[in-house]
């Protein structure tokens, strides 16, 4: 008996120790450790927006102990305050640690690393697991596109779509839709958008140029539409109020749609389409200094953006600021390279120097020579040769240009060109093809009205008398307008903006 007792005693001195650790018990085990703490302390900084707190947590962590989404983390918030070098060397962590982490290859892209080096870093994985030969050739493609080289992207790309294991890919149609949209070319960018919409329907991602583009078309319902389905999905993201502020912009309903793009940067401040959606509403408002201010943030952020300068250089022509134009167009053209967009751009402020025509002719052959079905170059050589009155040029230009697309501007100018050398049916039968595929284009219905009421004066002016009658009704209207714009205007001052 008495040696069974000291048996039980020298077990409980044994497990005594052990009791007394409160590291072992079951609950402490579920305790999570303090880094883990630390980076949920990050996660919730984040999410109130105090990015610098955010850092200094994650600072405090050492080197060695931090895991690859700590890494990943300050990456990118160290590349959002600005600090690139800070967050190369994060991002480059995050590889060596996992080198097929594609966030971190993007990230490192986006911060001018050559796609060499990049590559590099994740050779020695493509080479041990089969069937990963086209990440070489995906990091290739990313880096024409974080370089501006819109057309070697979208080769690079397409040769991917091709691959059976990427075909059908939703990052890769969005991407390509993205590249098509810089580089100009609207038709392609909005089938491809289309695409991936089909295959993902809760696809929020893009869906903000998709709605711009769609817009810029004339279809506001489909825009309409668009927004309820994406505010269904989450009204956390700056996508669905960057598509309705687009719908309220093209509507002509500036003040709400400065309003819709404020509460998008909010979300997200660094939605380049929400700063652009804010920056054209302010500068239609006649807001031109605060537009500007915009207009450069979209210019930090993304700085192979065409769109960007271009809403910053009718600002300055806004503001009749042609020489800080010239500046920034000569500065665009020597940056982004000299393709169709740029010597459009530039060509485009040459025409608001009276001694600069011949100099905008010249820049707008050499666009259209490399591209003839660019639209914008189309537009634009067309006002010239209609202020130099070359009517049978401007409608052989027009005629080409339509020969393979149909765009409601295109149609438009050539109803014009037409009625200056009087052929007024086929002008007529223009107006309407250009009202037919936008309903909201004013200057087409505005000539289309010019025309009946040459054709039948009489009734232009029984018009005229009706519409004197219905005068109070017409103020009633413009009354509604006001109040609408103070009711979005009280909006804006909730928000911050005025």
């Amino acid at each position: 008996m008495a040696l069974q007792q000291k048996k039980a005693l020298s077990k409980t001195s044994k497990v005594r120790p052990s009791t007394g650790n409160a590291a072992s018990t079951p609950q402490s085990q579920c305790l999570p450790s303090e880094i883990e703490v630390k980076y949920k302390m990050a996660e919730c900084y984040t999410m109130l927006k105090q990015d610098k707190d955010a850092i200094a947590i994650l600072d405090g962590i050492p080197s060695r102990q931090r895991t690859p989404k700590i890494n990943m983390m300050l990456a990118n918030l160290y590349k959002k305050a600005g600090q690139e070098r800070s967050s190369v060397t994060s991002y480059k962590e995050v590889l060596r640690q996992c080198p097929l982490a594609l966030d971190a290859i993007l990230g490192l892209l986006s911060l001018s690393v050559k796609g060499a080096e990049v590559a590099s870093m994740t050779m020695n994985v493509i080479q041990s697991i089969p069937n990963l030969d086209w990440l070489s050739v995906w990091i290739k493609a990313y880096a024409f596109v974080h370089t501006g080289d819109n057309t070697r992207a979208i080769n690079t790309i397409c040769s991917l779509e091709k691959k059976s294991l990427l075909r059908d890919n939703v990052d890769i149609l969005g991407s390509l839709a993205d590249l098509y949209f810089r580089a100009g070319d609207n038709k392609n960018a909005i089938l491809k958008f289309e695409q991936a919409q089909m295959l993902d329907p809760y696809l929020i991602k893009g869906m903000d140029v998709y709605g711009y583009l769609l817009a810029r078309e004339g279809r506001l319902e489909d825009v309409e539409n668009l927004g309820c389905r994406l505010f269904n999905i989450s009204d956390q993201h700056a996508e669905p109020w960057v598509v309705s502020g687009c719908h309220s912009f093209y509507s002509k309903r500036y003040s709400r749609a400065l309003y819709l793009g404020a509460k998008a940067i909010q979300l997200n401040s660094n939605s380049v389409q929400a700063l652009l959606l804010k920056g054209a509403a302010l500068r239609n408002m006649g807001r031109v200094q605060e537009a500007i201010i915009h207009f450069r943030e979209a210019i930090r952020l993304a700085p192979c953006r065409l769109d960007c300068y271009e809403g910053l250089i009718e600002c300055y022509l806004a503001s009749n600021g042609l020489r800080e134009a010239t500046v920034m167009a000569n500065n665009v053209y020597k940056t982004l390279g000299a393709n169709a967009q740029t010597l459009t751009l530039l060509a485009t402020v040459c025409l608001e120097d009276p001694v600069a025509q011949e100099k905008a002719k010249t820049l707008l052959d050499k666009a259209l020579t490399q591209r003839p079905d660019y639209i914008k170059a189309v537009v634009k050589k067309a006002e010239l040769l209609s202020r130099e009155q070359k009517y049978e040029d401007g409608i052989a230009l027009l005629r080409n240009a339509l020969a393979n697309q149909s765009d409601c501007i295109l149609h438009r100018m050539l109803g014009d060109f037409l009625v200056a050398v009087n052929e007024y049916q086929e002008a007529m039968d223009q107006y309407s093809i250009a009202l037919s595929l936008d309903p909201n284009d004013q200057k087409s219905l505005e000539g289309m009205q010019k025309m009946e009421k040459e054709e039948s004066p009489t009734d232009a002016t029984q018009e005229e008398d009706v519409d004197d009658m219905e005068g109070s009704g017409e103020e009633g209207d413009l009354e509604g307008s006001d109040s609408e714009a103070a009711q979005w205007a009280d909006q804006e001052q909730w928000f911050g903006m005025q």
